[in-house]
């Protein structure tokens, strides 16, 4: 094998390392687009992918209808410090409805398939609070880690964001 055909060979299998590496950083793999759409979620357990999904988009445009509202976060950054690959960790973030009408969280996207959160599927009344549990699993995530959660709702910002960091040994 001539040393031009090589050069081109590892060319294209560093080439395609590098993609699978940015597509499972972005989120994008199977286990981030499951988590989105909750297949195999407790919620979404007796529905097929399809169902979900138009129950999903007809929360979505009943939220956008709403009355809009004010959404304050006790906190919106957490450092989980450094823990061990393969925990899981956990942390919830309380949330205040600041403003003078029902709040309603249609969605709370994750950054990646390795972080699974949890919101309240009832509106919360104006002066009352709520929380979103957002869970991280460790597994296969050695090193600094940045991850984030979108929050949907009929907020003055319909898209808010909490995140949080960890250092997995």
């Amino acid at each position: 094998m001539n040393s031009q055909l090589k050069t081109v060979l590892l060319t294209v299998l560093t080439l395609s390392a590098v993609t699978i590496a940015l597509v499972e950083l972005s989120g994008v793999s199977a286990t981030a687009l499951f988590n989105k759409y909750g297949i195999g979620s407790e919620q979404q357990h007796d529905h097929t992918h399809d169902e979900g999904l138009e129950d999903r988009n007809a929360l979505q445009e009943k939220v956008q209808a709403m009355p809009k509202t004010s959404i304050t976060f006790e906190e919106d950054k957490f450092n989980f410090g450094t823990i061990k690959e393969g925990e899981v960790v956990r942390h919830t973030y309380k949330f205040t409805n600041t403003g003078s009408n029902p709040l309603l969280i249609s969605d709370a996207i994750a950054s990646c398939g390795c972080t699974v959160p949890s919101f309240p599927k009832t509106p919360v009344m104006p002066g009352n609070q709520g929380e979103i549990l957002v869970e991280f699993n460790s597994k296969g995530r050695k090193g600094k880690n940045n991850k984030s959660v979108i929050i949907v709702s009929n907020a003055d910002r319909e898209k808010v964001s909490v995140s949080f960091e960890v250092e997995v040994e």
